[in-house]
């Protein structure tokens, strides 16, 4: 893992990611995800099946899809627009440590940007009551890694990075994978539901893909992903080089 780790190529995607306009954009949907949660209990009381439809149709496929496309392609998809990711690729780093490195960075503001949030607005719904509030924060997690990878991927693949991974996000996940059923099969949102299913208590919590093909599919995609990104940051070729 540590040869796999470059702590300054750490630093300077956390400093990207970071900034303050970023910043305040990772955290609009969080924040409001929360005071729409507080509001809700305040009406309604606790009740685990409202808890379930809030986690599910707005954490889970909304926010945590939106912040996977800030972070993952915010991670190194503007250093190759702006061609600055030449300096990079300069210093005697490995491709493919650069590309681990920024998907653990991507990784951890994703993850904390939508999974802690997920589990306080859990908790504020019903009190983590049938586990809910920790199944959707473990879903959360899952869905976090995997969306990190593909957007990630395509910051190396297109100059236009962000906008794919909103119609990914917003058309595939969002619509397409609640709606068509043989759509939620090929959707993260629902491998991460099956995740969530396996901890949750009751039969709360429903997922048209069972556990051990999530699991399968979410690791493949992530390793897959992975791993093309670091062969297409090889492909990059600096001016002199053979």
């Amino acid at each position: 893992m540590t040869a796999l780790y470059h702590p300054t190529v750490a630093r300077l995607t956390y400093r990207a990611l970071l900034g303050r306009r970023r910043t305040l954009m990772l955290s609009a949907l969080p924040v409001l995800l929360i005071a729409i949660s507080a509001v809700v209990r305040a009406v309604a009381g606790a009740d685990d099946s409202t808890a379930d439809g809030l986690l599910s149709g707005f954490a889970l496929a909304t926010m945590v899809p939106l912040i996977g496309v800030i972070a993952g392609t915010g991670a190194i998809g503007p250093e190759i627009d702006d061609g600055s990711v030449i300096y990079l690729l300069a210093k005697p780093v490995k491709r493919p440590v650069i590309i681990f490195t920024k998907l653990l960075v991507a990784i951890a503001v994703t993850v904390a940007f939508s999974a802690i949030p997920t589990l306080i607005a859990g908790l504020i719904l019903n009190g983590n009551s049938q586990q809910i509030a920790v199944a959707y924060a473990l879903a959360a997690v899952v869905a976090s890694i995997a969306y990190s990878a593909i957007f990630l991927l395509l910051g190396t693949v297109t100059r236009h990075a962000v906008v794919c991974g909103l119609i990914y996000a917003l058309v595939w996940e969002s619509v397409f994978g609640n709606i068509v059923p043989g759509a939620r099969t090929l959707s993260v949102q629902q491998w991460s539901l099956a995740l969530a299913q396996w901890v949750g208590d009751g039969d709360v919590i429903t997922s048209d893909v069972g556990l051990s093909t999530a699991v399968v599919l979410l690791t493949a995609v992530t390793c897959t992903a992975t791993w093309y990104a670091g062969r297409r940051l090889r492909a990059l070729t600096l001016a002199g080089e053979a």
